[in-house]
């Protein structure tokens, strides 16, 4: 269903039209004058407009000026008694999509309406195709890596994600940076039933209050200095997909009351316009701040916590996973290699000892750059520790070793675990609850461990 505006100082006119334009089943608004009808455009999502060209005060060439000013992309026609060709050219010329000579039949109305509003969805589709084509060339080099995993702690964090992902529940995704928050938010969308609609991100932590409202939102032209045409917000851009808002946490309260309003109704104004847009959009939301502490310091809304909230999703650190280490370093190697250094098949096991070894603050992201880098540097077909970044050539106090011979890789992941406990036992001087801390555990967890290594 559209929404057309007629414009006429006749009501004859005015009533014949919205008679035959509501029996097509479109919204219609009427207005006796330019004025009044120009008021009614700028409060509307207004989709087709139909003006008489001669008007008191505001006439139909003021409204197409105005019009075409504001929305170049809505069609509009003009209804003259002078239908000869120079009125019609000279309709063109100031933007008309076409006329409408007085008197008129219900069959040329429906054939003229039908044609404006098939343009106006044309256009639509196109305005937001290039506008998803800039976003596309935007992301494009900021994906890293792919959702790879065998520890407990991930699969249970794919089982989450197959449990959700159908719904259209808002899943709150927490971890620290470089887990891979995006890539488990495009696994959910990937999965549901908006699959085949756009994915669209917003990190709402690069952006200052006012360039983000606009991001999120859209604005109109002429909106702000700069502002030289029409832009669609990130909502309107995910309408029928999802929207992922990553590093929520950093939004300003000013604009934690608008975000709550859109995920409540589904509807939002763009910046500097009035006319109010619905959506359907599945919202996904990352942090890597305690939002319930920023609740409690009064930084974050509470019923907006609990609105994004609905279903929470943390992401482990991989110093909480290390036996995904090997699988994520070969996936690495797999991955970049053909674009890096195609010679390099393997990672040594002396290089593997390193990875293994390293507490990883920047998590996946960071092993990926480290396995990056060490194929730029390695030689022959394999990663020696010689490749590797200088912060994992370090002494050979923080290394672990290998063992040799032939064990299976649970027997090998065993002897690394033993290795680092006894390293961390060490380091906290016997302390087991700073043992437990210093490997991410929990101390019943490191209790159980130590009793079966043997360690005291």
């Amino acid at each position: 269903m559209a929404k057309i505006l007629i414009i006429d100082d006749n009501e004859t006119i005015r009533f014949g039209l919205r008679q035959v334009i509501k029996k097509m089943d479109h919204e219609v608004l009427v207005a006796s004058g330019g004025a009044e009808g120009l008021a009614l455009f700028k409060k509307n999502e207004v989709d087709f407009v139909i003006t008489d060209l001669k008007m008191d005060g505001v006439d139909g060439v003021e409204v197409l000026r105005a019009v075409h000013e504001s929305d170049p992309d809505c069609p509009a026609m003009i209804i003259t008694a002078f239908g000869t060709v120079e009125t019609a050219v000279e309709a063109m010329k100031l933007g008309a999509f076409d006329f409408l000579q007085k008197p008129f039949t219900p069959e040329v109305v429906r054939l003229k309406v039908q044609r404006a509003l098939e343009m106006r969805q044309a256009r639509r589709a196109a305005q937001k195709l290039a506008s998803e084509n800039d976003y596309l060339r935007e992301e494009s080099e900021a994906r890293f890596g792919e959702l790879v995993g065998a520890a407990p702690s991930m699969k249970q964090v794919f089982r989450v994600i197959e449990k959700v992902a159908p719904t259209d529940s808002s899943v709150f995704v927490s971890g620290e940076s470089g887990t891979g928050k995006e890539l488990v938010a495009r696994a959910i969308h990937q999965r549901s039933q908006r699959k085949d609609g756009p994915f669209i991100k917003v990190n709402c932590g690069a952006l200052t209050d006012t360039l983000l409202e606009s991001e999120l939102f859209g604005h109109e032209k002429g909106a702000f200095t700069g502002a030289v045409k029409r832009r669609l917000g990130r909502f309107e851009l995910a309408d029928g997909g999802t929207l992922f808002l990553d590093e929520v946490g950093d939004v300003s309260p000013a604009l934690q009351t608008k975000l709550l309003r859109v995920l409540q109704e589904q509807e939002f104004e763009r910046v500097g316009g009035e006319s109010t847009i619905s959506v359907n959009v599945r919202v996904l939301s990352a942090t890597n701040k305690d939002l319930q502490a920023e609740v409690r310091e009064g930084r974050f809304r509470e019923d907006l916590y609990y609105r994004l909230h609905i279903v929470p999703l943390r992401i482990p650190p991989l110093r909480e996973r290390r036996e995904d280490i090997p699988l994520l370093a070969h996936h690495f190697v797999d991955k970049l290699a053909p674009r890096t250094n195609p010679s390099i098949e393997r990672i040594e096991d002396d290089a593997l000892g390193r990875l293994m070894a390293y507490h990883w603050p920047g998590n996946v992201r960071e092993l990926e750059n480290a396995i990056e880098q060490a194929l730029v540097f390695a030689d022959g077909a394999s990663i020696a520790v010689g490749a590797l970044p200088e912060f994992l050539r370090g002494g050979s106090d923080d290394t672990l070793s290998i063992p040799k011979g032939q064990m299976s890789l649970p027997e090998i992941l065993e002897d690394l675990e033993r290795q680092l406990i006894l390293k961390a036992f060490k380091d906290a001087d016997g302390v087991k609850t700073e043992t437990a801390r210093k490997l991410g555990i929990k101390t019943s967890a490191l209790y159980y461990k130590l009793d079966k290594y043997g360690i005291s």
